[in-house]
């Protein structure tokens, strides 16, 4: 935990282990480490576990695992609920995944009342009340897919208190009689999911969410909890100022999605990357979006042709197709999906392994939402973006017909955030993140192609010294592509108008493309060099580093050292990383199992179990009801209902393939803790600082589970040579004690180095 050093008279300011903030008490919002607080309480006073603590609470866990096999909420989570159940408003940004649904469904079965749920599509109303009724819950939804008889089925059982949720849109509550139907219900809450589409500010605006300020005016004493995954600050006020949300608690979680991979490639022999991509990743579910209907056509015949298991959708297919082809995908008859941006919102379908956009997306927002999709269960998924200078001419294109000029300069700086996130040469997540307001504390996430791949960097004085020179010539008047053009000596009219082809700067790097001078000019603005003033046109300006370097160029004088990225350096693919730590036969076969069941009732697969249940299941081998109960989302219904066939799948295939079951008290204890975060690629050191451990406590746990059996490859932690000298040491010395052998290696190995590789000797000899 760590202290916020600005916060004035104010001590519980800290920073919460998942990275999130504790409430202040007096403001009631969370508060950013360092961002300046006022008027806090002078006592250390932590209201949420107070308030936990208090004999009146309702927060009660065995619902909570009852209902959705959960033993515990994530961040944030039971703070969110209990301001629900205190009947105060509250907005909740959360990332797609990050457990929303929960915040309003689990306190909906703790009310008295009836929660009443606001959502813009069909599919996505469909989709949650399966899964709430599959997880034993009273819940409908009405919309236009249900006739005349069915709808009067619902409000007899609504008018009998028999639903503890209801979906709908937000058109019908505009509708005069459906409204005075609910104010003659028993309503203890609105949740208003997908809450960005009320403001104008935000990447998916819709005109009817604007409706919804009806709730607060026909009921002014309900609470109203918004929820959406992407939100700038501007959009944050916007939800609450259109919903009339009173003494709003604001919740923001961590937009970072650690189990997504971000990749950028250049868009070149498209289609042939897309098939290498797709080569190792049978029966994987994924999306490919394109910009146009003619793309996603001409795209999914290729693929078709290619031998994959491919399906469109776009809005020029009839709605009886878009929704066969969608129900497919979410059942998985069909792994891949290549659609417009119509399809996507509502689809909660938790294995979807990659998102690839084929085309540029227009902003980050839209690109957070798409991306947004793949790993929803927390498994490693890639998200690989395709970028060319033709796609962001069109999209400039299309936004300067926008005859609003206020719109029109709104989607320029959005697309121009999304030029810097696909032409940075820094970690990706530090500019998405960013864009939202968050700052990630390291440089390098080890999860982006930047990170996982860094390009070389090399001396360019040369470079810096000729832009800086034509900026400083072309009196900082211009932007990136001019000042481009001077430098490579273009011919443009434009510049021959001008007369600046007279500079001394003029064809001065012509020697590189154009777009290897964009790149050195945007890298330039990052490390500090060079400021991008302006709105419509920005224009580069030069700032004090700048001048000081141009400085020690004229005279002579010591220049400051700068080093950028190479230019065209083609970037190497990211191989998926195998997963380990379960049994990937086994997980096939219960995949089988869950899609037979699934068809059996016309459900979704990952209604049944998600996959990374399936992959706990894989891995822990329940042999149980006992057992299987245990696992993750295994709630008393889905024990009743699905664990006896599942325990006798996994038990046959244990006996038939000789497989000895692991101790289950072993497999949940901490050293299966370390593995799960082994398994998410995180190095001993960030283990050990997350989980506030020794180091050489992780390093026992990693040589107890290759002891165990385990999978665990050491050439992740000690280098190859390093290895075969402790190995001939150990064969020499023995094995029996460690001191012998760090007596005989020296001071350049350790006593972890030594106990790992003793432990695999172990296994293999």
């Amino acid at each position: 935990m760590q202290a916020c050093s600005t916060c004035e008279n104010h001590n519980k300011c800290r920073l919460k282990e998942a990275g999130f903030f504790e409430i202040c008490p007096k403001l009631g919002a969370l508060q950013k480490h360092n961002e300046k607080t006022q008027d806090c309480a002078e006592k250390p006073v932590d209201p949420v576990r107070e308030s936990l603590s208090l004999p009146d609470t309702r927060i009660d866990f065995k619902t909570l695992s009852k209902y959705f096999g959960y033993s515990k909420f994530r961040p944030l989570q039971d703070e969110i609920i209990l301001d629900v159940l205190n009947k105060k408003d509250v907005l909740v940004l959360m990332p797609t995944g990050g457990g929303k649904s929960l915040c309003y469904q689990y306190p909906s079965l703790l009310s008295d009342g009836m929660t009443i749920v606001v959502s813009p599509l069909i599919s996505l109303m469909k989709n949650q009340v399966d899964s709430l009724k599959s997880n034993g819950v009273d819940a409908e939804y009405i919309n236009s897919s249900l006739d005349y008889n069915e709808i009067r089925e619902i409000k007899s059982a609504l008018r009998q208190n028999k639903i503890k949720l209801l979906y709908m849109a937000p058109e019908r509550l505009t509708i005069s009689s459906f409204l005075a139907f609910l104010k003659g219900l028993k309503v203890s809450l609105f949740a208003i999911d997908e809450a960005h589409c009320i403001s104008e500010w935000g990447h998916d605006f819709r005109p009817e969410y604007r409706q919804l300020r009806l709730i607060r005016e026909s009921f002014p004493d309900i609470p109203i909890i918004a929820l959406t995954a992407t939100a700038t600050p501007k959009v944050q006020e916007d939800i609450i100022t259109q919903l009339s949300l009173r003494d709003c608690r604001k919740y923001i979680a961590s937009f970072n999605r650690e189990n997504l991979v971000y990749t950028v490639r250049p868009k070149e022999d498209t289609l042939l990357q897309i098939v290498q991509f797709l080569k190792n990743r049978s029966n994987e579910s994924g999306i490919i979006y394109c910009q146009s209907r003619k793309t996603v056509d001409s795209l999914t015949e290729k693929l078709q042709r290619t031998g994959y298991c491919v399906l469109p959708y776009h809005a020029g297919l009839s709605q009886n197709i878009r929704s066969q082809n969608q129900e497919k995908f979410i059942k998985d008859d069909v792994d891949i999906l290549v659609a417009t941006i119509a399809f996507g919102m509502g689809i909660d379908k938790p294995n979807i392994r990659f998102v690839i956009h084929y085309d540029l997306p227009k902003n980050l927002e839209a690109y957070y939402q798409e991306t947004g999709r793949a790993g929803r269960d927390g498994l490693k998924s890639d998200c690989i973006l395709f970028y060319s200078y033709g796609d962001r001419q069109k999209i400039e294109y299309f936004i300067n017909q926008m005859a609003d000029e206020r719109e029109r300069q709104i989607a320029l700086n959005k697309l121009r955030d999304m030029i810097n996130f696909c032409e940075c040469n820094i970690c990706r997540r530090v500019v998405l993140l960013g864009y939202f307001g968050e700052v990630l504390d390291e440089d390098n996430c080890g999860c982006c192609d930047n990170c996982l791949n860094p390009k070389e960097k090399a001396d360019a004085v040369r470079e810096t010294s000729i832009i800086l020179s034509c900026i400083d010539e072309l009196g900082e008047r211009f932007g990136i592509g001019y000042v481009a053009d001077v430098i490579t000596g273009s011919k443009s009219q434009r510049l021959l108008i001008n007369g600046h082809e007279s500079l001394k700067s003029y064809g001065s790097g012509k020697d590189l493309p154009k777009k290897s001078w964009h790149a050195f000019i945007r890298e330039l603005i990052q490390l500090g060099y060079l400021e991008l003033e302006g709105e419509t046109y920005p224009v580069l300006r030069l700032n004090q580093r700048s001048r000081t370097f141009l400085m020690g160029c004229i005279t002579g004088g010591e220049k400051e050292k700068v080093f950028l990225t190479k230019p065209d350096v083609q970037e190497k693919a990211v191989e998926p990383e195998k997963d380990a730590g379960y049994d990937g036969g086994l997980f096939e076969v219960l995949r089988v199992l869950r899609k037979k069941l699934a068809d059996a009732e016309n459900y979704p697969p990952y209604i049944i179990f998600t996959d990374a249940s399936l992959k706990q299941m894989a891995a822990l081998r329940p042999r149980s009801l006992n057992e299987f109960r245990k696992i993750s989302g295994v709630g008393d219904r889905k024990l009743e209902k699905y664990g006896a066939e599942f325990v006798k799948e996994i038990s046959g295939y244990c006996e038939k393939n000789n497989v000895v079951c692991k101790d289950h008290s072993k497999m949940l204890s901490s050293e299966y803790t370390t593995l799960e975060m082994l398994n998410r690629n995180l190095a001993p050191e960030e283990i050990a600082l997350k989980r506030e451990l020794a180091l050489s406590t992780i390093y026992t746990h990693i040589e107890n589970l290759i002891i165990s059996g385990e999978d665990i490859p050491i050439e992740r932690f000690i280098k190859r040579e390093k290895i075969d000298i402790i190995t001939k040491a150990i064969l020499e010395v023995g094995a029996e004690k460690l001191k012998p052998i760090r007596d005989k290696l020296g001071d350049d190995f350790s006593y972890d180095e030594i106990r790992l590789v003793r432990a695999k000797m172990s296994v293999l000899l």
